[in-house]
C-alpha cells in the first residue's frame, strides 16, 4: 500500500509536470490542461484501492490512514500547489512575472488562508478515514487513531498562522 501511495505521489507530479510542459513548451495550451485536469483521476485510483484492499480484507494499517491524509491534502491545495508551479513555470519557459514573495499582512494572510485550507483537508481527510472503515471488513484501530494527526496538523498551522499575525514577517530590505 506504500508503494501505491508513494506512486500515486510522484503520479500526481508527474501530471503537473507534463501538464505544465505540454502548456508552455509544446505551447498547447488545451492538451496542458487537459492533463492538469488528470490529477484528480491519481486520487481517485488511490482512494479506490484503498477501499478495495481493505474490504477485501486486508488488515487497516498505517498505510491506509496515509491514504486519507494524502487525498485530503491533495484536494485541499492540490490547486494552490498547481498554481505554484505554474507561476514558476511560467517565469521561467514564457517570459511571465517573477514570483512575488509575501511579507507583513500579505504572508500573514496567506498563512490564514492556509489554515482553512488545512481545515478542509483534515475534514475531508477524516471523511475518508470514516469511509474505509466502513468499507473494512477488520479491525481499524490504525485508521482511526489517525483523526489526532489532523488535530495535530491544524493546530500546529494555527499557531504558525498566530506567529506571522502577532510578529509580522518584514522584508530583509526594510530593517
Amino acid at each position: 500500500m506504500v508503494g501505491l501511495i508513494l506512486g500515486c505521489e510522484i503520479a500526481f507530479w508527474m501530471v503537473i509536470a507534463a501538464g505544465l510542459s505540454t502548456r508552455y513548451l509544446l505551447r498547447k495550451r488545451r492538451l496542458g490542461l487537459a492533463l492538469l485536469a488528470l490529477t484528480p483521476v491519481v486520487d481517485l485510483v488511490l482512494l479506490i484501492a484503498a477501499g478495495l484492499d481493505l474490504h477485501r480484507g486486508a488488515p487497516a494499517e498505517f498505510s491506509h490512514s496515509l491514504a486519507a491524509v494524502y487525498l485530503g491534502f491533495s484536494v485541499a491545495y492540490g490547486h494552490r500547489m498547481i498554481q505554484w508551479a505554474d507561476v514558476r513555470f511560467t517565469h521561467r519557459f514564457d517570459g511571465g512575472p517573477p514570483p512575488v514573495k509575501l511579507y507583513g499582512t500579505a504572508y500573514a494572510t496567506a498563512c490564514w488562508k492556509d489554515v482553512g485550507r488545512t481545515a478542509i483537508a483534515a475534514a475531508l481527510g477524516s471523511g475518508i478515514l470514516w469511509l474505509l472503515t466502513v468499507v473494512a471488513t477488520g479491525p481499524t484501530q490504525a485508521l482511526e487513531s489517525t483523526y489526532r494527526i489532523f488535530g495535530i496538523v491544524l493546530v500546529i498551522d494555527a499557531l504558525w498562522a498566530a506567529s506571522y499575525t502577532m510578529w509580522p514577517r518584514t522584508r530583509p530590505d526594510a530593517r
